[in-house]
């Protein structure tokens, strides 16, 4: 199900920041430009750090249930997910520290190691997957992008690429479909496509907001293909930005406390 990821006018960073990265050949201008994009996207609830508290809705053909999470990141490599409510899931929560997550679960207090397989999994039901709520995955960095669409659609000016992962990539996803505003680049749809070249799933970003400084969607929404009728919500009702977190936040000790 889901990565989440979902920007900040720092086309001029970002496109250093490749130029410097990138390997011998130069890129050419408009695989450059995507690339930025992409790490604009990747960071646009992240920055250098973040805490936020996130309400999540997940309705399926069998219940619709809600959480309150609690969020903070550190860089790329940092993550901590916390439920705050409803009582019967409060304090669990999930870790990434490196290229490892962990999973704490309160009512057993059993800590269990995420595998490489298991990041793809639903995360408590809903449908975004741990590697969403973590964000282990980053476009910018699993995928090549191609600028396939810029014009307007919808009365609004928008850029359409496609996602190619690397062969290296451990990435699920056979290609990802995304637009964003040709003005800030902010998500609009991304539609993720498995090996098959099969729809598997839709996000959807609305009411662009401002939180922590920064303009953004507020609401994120993914839809399963096989299951239209179901869905994930996620709204993000506060954010800050570039806070000072220790490394020690992000720990095993951090990760169990109630």
């Amino acid at each position: 199900m889901s990565r989440l990821c979902f920007a900040i006018s720092l086309c001029l960073v970002p496109a250093l920041l490749f130029s410097l990265l990138a390997p011998a050949r130069a890129l050419p201008p408009e695989e450059a430009e995507a690339r930025a994009i992409l790490l604009e996207i990747d960071e646009l609830w992240r920055a250098s750090s973040s805490q936020g508290q996130v309400r999540m809705q997940v309705r399926t053909a069998n219940y619709t249930r809600t959480l309150v999470l609690e969020t903070w990141s550190k860089g790329k490599d940092r993550s901590l997910v916390r439920i705050s409510a409803p009582l019967k899931e409060k304090d669990t929560a999930s870790l990434k520290s490196g290229a490892t997550m962990y999973t704490y679960l309160p009512r057993t207090d059993r800590t269990i190691r995420l595998t490489s397989s298991m990041m793809m999994g639903s995360w408590m039901g809903s449908h975004f997957t741990n590697d969403d709520l973590v964000k282990e995955s980053r476009l910018s960095e699993d995928y090549a992008p191609a600028i396939t669409f810029r014009g307007e659609r919808d009365g609004e000016r928008i850029v359409e690429f496609t996602l190619t992962p690397h062969p290296e990539a451990a990435v699920v996803w056979g290609r990802i479909v995304m637009t964003v505003t040709d003005r800030g680049h902010l998500p609009l749809v991304a539609f993720y496509y498995d090996d098959d070249n099969n729809l598997a799933r839709t996000i959807t970003f609305h009411d662009i907001k401002e939180l922590g400084g920064r303009r953004l969607p507020t609401r994120l929404k993914v839809v399963p293909a096989d299951k239209p009728g179901e869905y994930t919500e996620l709204v993000y009702e506060s954010l800050r930005f570039d806070l000072e977190l220790p490394d020690s936040f992000f720990s095993l000790l951090e990760l169990r406390r109630r």
